[in-house]
Order: structure tokens, then C-alpha cells, then sequence
């Protein structure tokens, strides 16, 4: 896949969440800001970590930018490696509120919509090269039912109904930073300078394969 030398990528993350005074999406979303890479320049725009409020900022930016490639991060505080998520589904189900105190319970995150959308990124292409590279990594299967959810589905809904051929888009989840575990003995991070590399790398990936890899995501190697 030849990169685009007139390539926008917008790379969101989201505002700090539950009383935590960082958030690792943002941290590496605005540390690649301005970043060229494979022929593209990096846009990044935080979101706000509220129903509804993130996918208005999601469409502005989208509109404003005209976007290659859609790459939107958030923080999967349990999880030890960068996670490619897999698929989006239609649902918001909220297990605490969001940071306007909203807490849909089993609504529909675009009404009359499929269900679901797969993510149109290289993913296990993604994870692949991270490995390689020695990054940890692994296809996900779950988005969860939260915010982060909530802007995956919408922002494949949005790329699907516009119909428009060659822009791609989908979700990564990432650990959260050491100064987030340290006082939680067990959680797993990842630093902040790898973390902002291995988006580096799977931004790379996106815009320089185009196709995926059709092996069984527990194999990669």
C-alpha cells in the first residue's frame, strides 16, 4: 500500500476520567501530534469521556479534518499489552457514569443501526509488527459497553454511512501508565514512551498495508 503524502490521521484519547488526573490515551495521543509518518500527519484531539459530548467533538474534528485514517485510543486499565479492538457493537451500557454523571443502561448508541461494525484497521497486522518489534500485543474481542464503545461505534456508523472508500478507522485500547498502578499492587502498565511508540508503529501499519493478515489471532508470531 503506497502511503498518502496528503494523509490526515486523526488519533483521539480521551480527557482524565474517575478522579484520575491523567489519561494514558491523551498522553499519547498528544505526544504523536504533528507526527509524520508514512506520508501522513498526525492530528490529535482529545475527547470528553461523556456519552453523546465525545461523538460531537468525534464529528467536528472528522468534518474539520477530512481524514485517511481514524485511530481512536482509550485506556483498558486491566489490560497488560496494546489491544487492536476487533469489532463495535451498538450498545451503551454503563457501569458507573460517565464524567457528566450520564449511566445509559441497554440504549442503543445510534438507534435503528446494525448491530455491530467490524473495525476496518490492519489489526492483526497491527499486532504482528508490534510483537515482532518486541511490544506486547493481542487482537481484542471486546470494546466493552462504556465510552470507549460508544465512540468505536460511532465513528464506524459515521465512515459506513458516508461510504467512503479508502478511509479506515477502528479503536485501541492501551495499559494504564505506572504512576496510575503504583498504588494499586497487581495492575498492569506500560510506560508512556512505549506506549507512544507502539502507536507510532501500528499507525505505520494502517497506512502501509492493505490487507490484513487471515491467520488465527491467537498464532501470531
Amino acid at each position: 500500500m503506497t502511503a498518502d503524502t496528503n494523509a490526515r490521521i486523526l488519533l483521539t484519547g480521551f480527557e482524565p476520567f474517575d478522579k484520575d488526573p491523567i489519561n494514558p490515551s491523551w498522553e499519547v495521543a498528544r505526544a504523536l501530534d504533528g507526527a509524520e509518518i508514512a506520508g501522513g500527519s498526525v492530528h490529535a484531539v482529545q475527547l470528553p469521556c461523556v456519552f453523546g459530548d465525545a461523538v460531537a467533538v468525534l464529528d467536528e474534528a472528522l468534518a474539520r479534518l477530512q481524514p485517511t485514517l481514524v485511530i481512536s485510543l482509550g485506556l483498558a486499565s486491566g489490560r497488560s499489552d496494546i489491544t487492536p479492538e476487533r469489532v463495535a457493537i451498538n450498545i451503551d451500557d454503563a457501569r458507573i457514569p460517565d464524567n457528566a454523571g450520564k449511566q445509559p443502561v441497554d440504549e442503543a448508541v445510534v438507534d435503528k443501526a446494525p448491530a455491530a461494525y467490524f473495525s476496518t484497521l490492519p489489526i492483526k497486522a497491527m499486532v504482528r509488527n508490534l510483537r515482532e518489534v518486541g511490544m506486547p500485543a493481542s487482537v481484542s474481542n471486546t470494546a466493552g459497553t462504556f465510552v470507549c464503545n460508544h465512540v468505536f461505534y460511532a465513528l464506524m456508523h459515521r465512515l459506513a454511512r458516508r461510504g467512503a472508500p479508502g478511509v479506515r478507522g477502528g479503536f485501541i485500547h492501551i495499559p494504564a501508565l505506572p504512576q496510575q498502578a503504583a498504588n494499586m499492587p497487581g495492575m498492569a502498565s506500560m510506560a508512556l514512551s512505549t506506549q507512544v511508540e507502539a502507536i507510532r508503529a501500528a499507525i505505520h501499519t494502517a497506512m502501509t498495508t492493505k490487507e490484513d493478515l487471515r491467520e488465527n489471532a491467537g498464532q501470531l508470531h
